[in-house]
């Protein structure tokens, strides 16, 4: 069973901010070493075998996600591919086109957006998801309700980060193909999350980051193009690769995964860290920190009275959990006085206008750290 001492985490905090940046466990970090020696040694024999590490390492997950081994390419980050994806959307817009999104979005994804589309006289529709958030059902009404003839695109979060909300992604993606609307998906917060699979999904675009609940080490992530959309998918870095000088697979595999000199040894771990997953049966890890969320937030509600981010109980948990704070709250210093008098790690932030406490539970947490969350929240009523 996976404990603390599987990760080299600092001593005496209470760490319940996974869902930031994740946490690599120390024989991960271990095998990426291997990885790095390797390169090291012979590094142009090393590049030399490059292409068949890759593509071991994209068959391994694309087995995972669903999706053929083709169709997806290893990125640093999660931010990155929506750049891609926002940047192969611009020379499709005309003016008085519309990109719709939510207020729920990631704050990095919707400054790229705002920056890919200036030029393009379209605009960007915002639908509001109030908090505490409503019932999945009528999330899913309110996107509906904010799709006109004029759409051309939805950039939607598969898994909010500022909330912690998993948004009706599934039920929304097929009515946008039959629409011929295109859909870019932000899955930061899916992949060792929640169940993927990307070609039943059937996101035009999806991205996610592997280094937060895959636990890879930090830089490794995918990018995912359905396979009639990417020749319209240009790099936005230009490098060798293309002219027949990458990987050697297909066109998108080759100009958007060979990017020129850089250490490539967090994507090769994904085979092994893989293996650890179904070692540890993931299921049940998932399953039991999902458990320690829930009780948490009730635990928050019932002896401070904060307000549940969800409406519906009945509503997913997943291993982040999200409460509404008082308005009086000043976030800045409470996150400071929590790490700084009571050692936990947690997002404290603002968000639409209201103060909000979001923590993680993983592998590594302990009945402890949540215990410590508990005790120190009393300070913020």
């Amino acid at each position: 069973m996976l404990s603390p001492a599987d990760w080299s985490l600092q001593p005496g905090i209470h760490f319940l901010n996974h869902g930031s940046f994740g946490a690599t466990p120390r024989f991960l970090l271990e095998e990426q070493r291997r990885w790095q020696d390797r390169l090291e040694r012979q590094p142009v024999l090393f590049h030399r075998d490059l292409p068949e590490l890759m593509k071991t390492a994209r068959l391994a997950l694309a087995g995972y996600l669903g999706c053929h081994h083709d169709d997806l390419v290893y990125i640093t980050n999660s931010t990155y591919g929506c750049n891609v994806a926002m940047a192969a959307l611009r020379p499709l817009l005309q003016p008085g086109d519309e990109v719709l999104t939510t207020s729920h979005e990631y704050g990095a994804c919707i400054r790229a957006l705002h920056n890919h589309l200036e030029g393009t006289g379209a605009a960007i529709r915002t639908v509001n998801i109030p908090m505490p958030v409503p019932p999945r059902a009528q999330i899913l009404q309110l996107l509906r309700q904010g799709i006109t003839n004029r759409t051309r695109a939805v950039f939607i979060s598969h898994v909010t980060s500022p909330t912690a909300v998993a948004l009706p992604v599934e039920e929304l993606l097929g009515e946008l193909r039959t629409a011929g609307i295109l859909s870019i998906v932000d899955g930061s917060h899916v992949p060792g999350h929640l169940p993927l699979n990307l070609e039943e999904l059937g996101a035009d675009f999806y991205t996610g980051n592997l280094h937060k609940w895959m636990c890879t080490p930090k830089g490794s992530a995918f990018f995912y193009v359905r396979r009639a959309m990417q020749d319209a998918v240009r790099p936005l870095i230009t490098s060798w690769g293309g002219d027949g000088s990458g990987l050697k697979e297909s066109r998108f595999v080759d100009e958007h995964e060979y990017l020129g000199t850089r250490d490539p040894s967090a994507f090769l771990t994904v085979p092994t860290v893989l293996q650890w997953m179904d070692r540890n049966d993931w299921h049940s890890v998932v399953t039991r920190c999902k458990d320690m969320v829930q009780e948490t937030v009730d635990a928050l509600e019932a002896r401070h009275g904060f307000q549940p981010m969800h409406a519906d109980r009945a509503d997913e948990c997943l291993l982040m959990g999200a409460v509404l704070l008082p308005q009086h709250v000043d976030v800045v210093q409470a996150k400071e006085d929590l790490y700084n008098k009571h050692n936990v790690e947690v997002v404290v932030h603002r968000w639409l206008n209201q103060p909000i406490l979001r923590f993680s539970v993983f592998a590594h947490t302990t009945s402890v750290d949540l215990e410590a969350l508990l005790n120190a929240s009393s300070t913020l009523k």
